[in-house]
């Protein structure tokens, strides 16, 4: 049934993305074009399981579905990962009306955002329940993962409107994404193939929210042009919780040919807001000013008839400016200098494909607290230190009649930790297709992760870094089904990861001053999820198409030995995870969207109560649960030509919740806006 399928045209056939350029993990930079691959992407989001054919011998996997041709450009064929993938499309994130990623990816199954401030301006991703750091991001398949720390993983310089779509991959995985992705990782896909357009977004809302973005598109001859412009700014929903940001990008692509071609994308991110409580509850006023800077270039090229490379170069910058208490305590500057370059080679032949090649990243740190103590740099910096990541992968991929094998391997050395060899990371994953309907899979993968620069050396009133720390370590074992027909998209994955090493900030009380970052020495995790899709109007004929209804649950359980401290990351997690999401065309050009989540976080916090004595403020300071909830949003929009005017609202019951300790989340918050495009 497979046969000779690697040896056929550059052009592979997948469901439902007619003439899209369907990027899946460009990012990725281990396997380029596809053969056989059935990806899941069920989540509560709405994402769509799809599934790739040969060009001539189409494989009948879920034939119910639509045929569509997506190019080979820079493409990975996710599912040979064995993975569950998320993908939360254009249709989706114009349903939602989010106001972040972070806002958009909340929903869905097995990611855990923790946010601070309103609309996101910092938010913690969690996949599996890994902390911040523990999860790769990528932006058209570029690293952009910050090494000083994963609070600023998402100080990304691209607005909403910019996303063609977003893909999730959840679990270690380093041989996709080296040696940095411990629980998983997350690529934005912005705009392609955009002959041209224009388009203007103006929201504005309660708390002096407004919003406005700009982006047109332009392609000359073999040339296409993107460029976006966003400015956001609030007065906050609690005292010092104000924010301003803004974006700037441009996009480029050259075609060649049609095998050929050559991206680059340069990109600015500018933020500016209040941090009450951010890190500590005994703080209200902290501040903190950043900015990022992204550059790179990324190329695909046919050397031969079967075989192909695809290089890639990149730099980020980013800098920070905190205080601790906005406009009196002396500010702690921080700036990252990432360079990177990946290049990856490809190779078919009949049943069987080869990828192989190399990963250089370069990351630097100067500030006036992390590092080590050097001679000043400019006016602020007076810490410096830097590190050097080597990674090689080689990885085998063969297909079957009804099945594939992928075995992978990947090596990591990082200039940091004297090792003297390199460490070993490898990968087995096997799918087996049943008939059209069915299909299961299981999967080993392993992976490591480096400590950030925050976790090695940040020092102040309230927190105590260790330069000791080891480098985590995981293991993780997999199996899953899913089955797809014209009533229903279901999935089922049942996942344990055995992690050591792991890092986390600790108190061993709750009267201690400082958290203190350590190694803990083992820490387990179980985990079940499931999904499905239901299309509505297939058994109540009265509904109008596209009326969908997405279920997803997943429950995770962690285990450690005796626990005598207290944990600000590692142990808060959320046990339960249920969310339902609603999409009803109710009539032609008016939809209405609600989406609701019930979560259960396990864990703990320290409150703190403040009181006044003798003209002195003081705290109390006791150990909570966290108390669990349930947030309904919702949106309703009416398309009239090239128009789009809509009304959303975020926790519409007005709930009291926490995602992170002392810090409360917005009330009901009412948005309107209208879109333009030509």
């Amino acid at each position: 049934m497979l046969k000779n399928q690697f040896l056929r045209k550059k052009t592979f056939r997948f469901k439902r993305f007619e003439r899209k350029s369907y990027s899946a993990y460009n990012s990725m930079h281990k396997v380029v074009t596809i053969g056989v691959v059935s990806i899941m992407m069920l989540s509560s989001l709405g994402a769509k399981t799809i599934k790739a054919q040969t060009t001539n011998d189409t494989i009948a996997m879920f034939d119910t579905l639509q045929e569509v041709t997506i190019s080979d450009e820079l493409s990975t064929p996710i599912n040979q990962e064995g993975k569950i993938v998320t993908i939360i499309t254009k249709q989706e994130i114009e349903n939602l009306k989010p106001q972040s990623v972070a806002e958009l990816l909340s929903f869905a199954t097995g990611i855990d955002i923790q946010t601070r401030g309103a609309h996101s301006v910092q938010a913690d991703i969690s996949l599996r329940g890994g902390n911040f750091d523990q999860t790769a991001v990528l932006l058209n398949g570029i690293n952009i993962t910050n090494p000083h720390t994963g609070h600023y993983s998402l100080d990304i310089p691209i607005n909403i409107s910019d996303i063609e779509r977003i893909e999730v991959i959840k679990g270690p995985t380093a041989i996709i994404y080296g040696a940095s992705a411990f629980s998983g990782g997350i690529n934005i896909v912005t705009k392609k193939n955009v002959d041209k357009s224009f388009d203007v977004t103006l929201e504005g809302g309660e708390h002096g929210f407004v919003n406005t973005e700009l982006s047109a598109a332009y392609t000359y001859k073999n040339v296409e042009n993107y460029i976006s412009f966003g400015y956001k700014n609030s007065e906050g929903y609690i005292a010092n919780s104000d924010y301003n940001i803004y974006n700037l990008l441009y996009q480029n692509r050259i075609n060649f040919n049609r095998n050929n071609k050559l991206d680059f994308q340069i990109g600015y991110n500018k933020k500016s807001y209040g941090a009450n409580t951010f890190y500590s509850a005994k703080y209200p006023n902290q501040h903190d000013k950043t900015s990022s800077f992204l550059t790179s270039l990324k190329g695909k090229f046919d050397i031969a008839e079967n075989f192909s490379i695809i290089p890639s170069i990149y730099y980020n910058q980013h800098t920070d400016e905190y205080e601790l208490i906005k406009d009196v305590s002396t500010p702690n500057y921080h700036k990252t200098n990432v360079l990177g370059n990946n290049v990856s080679f490809v190779y078919s032949f009949k049943r069987f494909r080869l990828n192989f090649g190399s990963d250089m990243r370069y990351e630097e740190i100067l500030s006036s607290v992390l590092g080590e103590p050097c001679t000043l740099h400019g006016n602020h910096y007076n810490h410096h230190k830097d590190r050097i990541n080597f990674s090689y992968f080689l990885q085998g991929r063969y297909l079957f009649d009804k099945a594939d094998l992928t075995l992978g391997l990947m090596t990591f050395q990082n200039t940091s930790f004297n090792q003297k060899l390199f460490n070993v990371y490898p990968s087995i994953n096997f799918n087996y297709f049943f008939n059209n309907h069915w299909q299961a899979y299981a999967s080993f993968n392993s992976s490591s992760r480096l400590p950030s620069f925050t976790e090695l050396y940040y020092k102040d009133a309230i927190h105590q870094s260790n330069p000791d720390l080891k480098q985590e370590k995981s293991l993780s074992f997999e199996i899953g089904a899913k089955n797809t027909n014209a009533i229903a998209q279901t999935s089922l994955n049942i996942y344990s990861m055995k992690g050591n090493d792991m890092i986390d900030w600790v108190k061993y009380s709750p009267s201690d001053e400082k958290w203190q970052s350590r190694n803990i020495n083992k820490l387990d995790k179980y985990g079940v999820e499931f999904d499905s899709k239901l299309f509505l109007n297939s058994f109540i004929g009265f509904l109008l198409p596209n009326s969908t209804l997405n279920i997803s649950y997943s429950y995770m359980h962690q285990k450690q030995g005796n626990i005598d401290y207290i944990s600000a990351y590692a142990l808060n997690y959320l046990k339960h995870k249920a969310s339902v999401r609603l999409t009803l065309p109710i009539i032609k050009n008016l939809t209405l969207t609600l989406a609701g989540k019930f979560c259960v976080r396990e864990g703990s916090y320290i409150k703190y109560d403040r009181y006044i004595e003798n003209d002195e403020v003081k705290f109390n300071e006791s150990e909570q649960s966290f108390s669990p909830f349930f947030t309904m949003d919702g949106n309703i929009s009416y398309q009239y030509r090239h128009f789009n005017f809509y009304i959303s609202c975020t926790n519409m019951m007005n709930q009291e919740y926490f995602d992170i300790g002392n810090i409360p989340q917005p009330g009901r918050w009412f948005i309107g806006g209208v879109k333009y495009n030509l």
